[in-house]
């Protein structure tokens, strides 16, 4: 989703704790097709902004089981209005295959009163052009299950069934206190409300740095979910969050553990290669502008310490299970 509403600047409401509205639109794309969308290779398409971590994980999920020739995707400018994100990033500002300049319409071509943010992700059918979900959390486990005939030889399976109960509880803990963790920070409308979400963010680190420091992912010897999930935040976190969102407690690059994990992801085929800094920091910092009212746009961190040596693989792990990278 977007990194709150679809709202530009109005993010903070002075006195009160942020809390994330948590209601999408529900329908799956399944295999059998019961709520009315089945998947079908070429069917639908993926609305992303490669700024947003939330649909960040859609675009690593993806491209690791190698479903682009089945799931067109489309992505949006790094910024967005008071209506909507929109494809400003396209010839014409038109996204070529649903002809539309915004995702607004996309979901208004389904709920014409649709009362919530026009988030991302969002999956689309193309036929119709109309929204079928922008539940976040499930398209990416739907990626790894309901679409897995689709998924290309030596695909790594993200959510292994005998490990889903681990990884759902590691995910709950992550979502909770580091992904929506850094936004209970930077859009609290009180200090005490910004010190709880700091103390909880950092707490979590450290639990997650204590768990990392034995063992090379985060749940079994393979990448899943989680570790898709925890990356999205990570990768952000010294170019916005430690500064724009007031998490200053540590830079990322000062957690030897989760800077090592971060940069071993980073290295991977499919994570470094799906992020792009400058419009994940044109983003937060021009949109939010009862934050950064300047809406000036950091020059730095040096992004080639993504790069630099890290020692995880003496952890052991198979960072592709059976399986092999993405090509």
């Amino acid at each position: 989703m977007s990194t709150d509403q679809s709202t530009t600047g109005a993010y903070v409401e002075t006195g009160k704790e942020f809390t994330r509205d948590t209601n999408y639109i529900e329908d799956r794309i399944t295999k059998d097709g019961r709520d009315g969308w089945p998947v079908e290779s070429g069917r639908y398409r993926l609305v992303v902004a490669r700024a947003c971590p939330w649909a960040h994980r859609s675009i690593i999920v993806r491209r690791l089981l190698g479903l682009e020739d089945s799931i067109s995707m489309g992505v949006c400018g790094p910024t967005h209005d008071e209506r909507s994100w929109t494809f400003d990033l396209d010839p014409g500002g038109i996204d070529p295959v649903l002809g539309i300049e915004r995702l607004q319409q996309a979901y208004f071509a389904r709920f014409s009163d649709y009362p919530r943010g026009i988030t991302v992700p969002a999956m689309v059918e193309i036929a119709t052009g109309m929204v079928v979900t922008n539940n976040y959390p499930q398209i990416t486990l739907d990626l790894s299950t309901e679409w897995a005939d689709h998924h290309r030889p030596g695909a790594p399976d993200l959510y292994p069934e005998p490990l889903r109960k681990e990884i759902d509880e590691v995910a709950e803990l992550v979502f909770t206190d580091v992904n929506n963790g850094v936004y209970r920070c930077g859009f609290a409308g009180s200090q005490e409300a910004y010190e709880r979400g700091y103390d909880r963010l950092f707490a979590r680190l450290d639990w997650l740095s204590d768990r990392l420091a034995e063992q090379r992912f985060l749940v079994g010897d393979t990448i899943t979910e989680a570790d898709v999930r925890l990356f999205t935040t990570l990768v952000r976190f010294d170019a916005v969050y430690h500064g724009h969102f007031k998490c200053n407690r540590q830079k990322l690059s000062e957690m030897p553990v989760l800077w090592d994990y971060a940069r071993d992801l980073y290295q991977t085929p499919g994570f470094g290669d799906t992020v792009d800094f400058e419009q994940i920091k044109q983003h937060y910092y021009i949109v939010h502008t009862d934050i950064n009212p300047t809406q000036i746009v950091p020059k730095g961190p040096d992004e080639s310490s993504w790069l630099l040596p890290h020692t995880r693989s003496e952890l052991g792990g198979r960072p592709f299970g059976e399986g092999t990278p993405p090509q």
